[in-house]
This record gives C-alpha cells, structure tokens and sequence, in this order.
C-alpha cells in the first residue's frame, strides 16, 4: 500500500486544501474590504491553492469503487481472471438440497404472508374516513360541557338539600318548643277555670 492510499495522507491533503482556501478567502475578504496587506494574502493564498491543484493533478484521483477487493486483479489489465460469461466451474457448483431450499422458501413465505397481511392493514387505515372527525370531536366537547354544567348544579341542589333539611331541623325544634309552651298554656287555662 502506497503512502498516498493511507488514512494520515488523506488528512493530510484535506488539512492542506482547507488551509489554502481558507487564506484565499482571507485575502479576498481584505482585497474587498481594503485591508492592508489584502494583496500579499491573496497572493499566497491563490499561489497555495495553484501548488494544492498541481499536487491533486499529479497524485491522481482515488479509485470510487472497490471491486478489487472482491475481485483481486480486476484493475490489471494483463490478469488471468476468467469473464463472468465463462461460467462456474465445476469445483464451484454446490449442489442443493430439496429440503434446505423448502425450508428458507417456506420461511420467506411467511415473511412475505406476514407482509402481505401489515400492508393490508395499512391500506384499511388509509381508506378511513375522518372527515366527519372535527364535528365529533365538537359534540363530544359539548357533551362534557353540558355534563360539567349538570354536575355543578347537581352539587348546588345537594348544598340546597342539606339547607332545607338544616331549616326542617329547625322548624322541628320550633314546633316542639311551641307545642311545650302550648302545652304549658292549656294546663295553665285549666288550672285557672278550676279556681
């Protein structure tokens, strides 16, 4: 492995194309805004970024894919690989067995059942209609509305309950005091007819 495919001169090359850029901007912003030295920074920057590019241009570009790996001496031109259109050959046929292949094609009918049966679901969920969902949802609103309005005037007439038997207690002492007094006043009358 090349030092140029490694971990550190990636970074490296990163490092410095960010560091380039970053002083071309620098010296673009002083040029801009009249600073001093804005020209020596713009110099160095672009100067820096020109070496950057060379550099780029002659280590050339990283491979995007990585068939070699699986494939090793596809990128040689001159390798003995065999074309895909050849064929396995016969060491590299496995044959199959009838209940190994039954038992994973059994197992992924199930899956694709158990699928079958979600997305079903999923299609009756999307067929409901909620459009009606926001007048219900007002109604029911209502509903408790009034349900508290009841409630509260049922407390009310339970606290006018107890008043009105407060008051019968009441009015039942008065009455017995009143029929003692009566009471008191008849023996009176009658102790006074007798004499």
């Amino acid at each position: 492995m090349s030092f140029v495919k490694t971990k550190s001169f990636k970074y490296f090359k990163n490092l410095l194309i960010g560091v380039g850029a970053a002083i071309v901007l620098i010296g673009a912003l002083f040029k801009l805004e009249s600073f001093p030295y804005a020209s020596e920074f713009l110099i160095v920057g672009l100067s820096t970024e020109a070496l950057i590019f060379l550099f780029l241009g002659l280590i050339g570009p990283e491979p995007d894919y990585y068939w070699h790996k699986l494939y090793p001496g596809l990128d040689d031109y001159d390798s003995r690989m065999q074309p895909l259109t050849a064929g396995p050959t016969q060491s590299d046929i496995v044959p199959l067995h009838g209940d190994v292949v039954e038992r994973q094609l059994g197992g992924m009918l199930t899956e694709l059942q158990s699928m079958s049966k979600s997305m079903g679901a999923l299609k009756s969920l999307q067929e409901v209609d909620f459009s009606g969902t926001s007048e219900q949802i007002k109604s029911m609103s209502n509903f408790y509305t009034k349900m508290n309005e009841a409630m509260a005037d049922m407390a009310k007439s339970a606290e006018d309950v107890r008043a009105y038997k407060d008051q019968l207690t009441s009015l039942n002492k008065n009455l017995g005091s009143l029929n003692t007094v009566y009471g008191n006043m008849l023996a009176a009358m009658s102790n006074i007819g007798r004499q």
